[in-house]
């Protein structure tokens, strides 16, 4: 499986922004489907933003539509999450995860099923505050 390291969690004041990385290692595969999830306490894992490395739009969870931006350096196998105007409700652990077996489709419509394939880095914690 893929080994990946987020960094760039913390906590910010609404309103404020958040980089978020992840460096990935071992890709295998020719292509994969690269995505951000979150974690809130008592809440249920939320895919928040998908691309796929075969091409086509990235996916957006709509809470997160017009404030979040996904993209990838390809060169240094680095994926990013740029979250701009911040929420308190955006507070979670945030995680990264990489798929080969998702289908471009499926990853860019939001539709992406985790599973055996999918590996995950370690998470890192985002709190905004109000």
């Amino acid at each position: 499986q893929v080994q990946l390291v987020e960094s760039g969690g913390g906590s910010a004041r609404a309103g404020g922004s958040l980089r978020l990385s992840c460096a990935a290692s071992g890709y295998t595969y020719n292509s994969y489907c690269l995505g951000w999830f979150r974690q809130a306490p008592g809440k249920e894992r939320e895919g928040v933003a998908a691309i796929h490395t075969g091409g086509g739009r990235p996916y957006f969870a709509d809470s997160v539509k017009g404030r979040f931006t996904i993209s990838q350096d390809n060169a240094k196998n680095t994926l990013f999450l740029q979250m701009n105007s911040l929420k308190p409700e955006d507070t979670a652990m945030y995680y990264c995860a990489t798929d080969p077996l998702v289908h471009p489709y499926d990853c860019y419509s939001g539709s992406w099923s985790v599973g055996e394939s999918t590996s995950w880095g370690q998470g890192t914690q985002v709190t905004v505050s109000s």
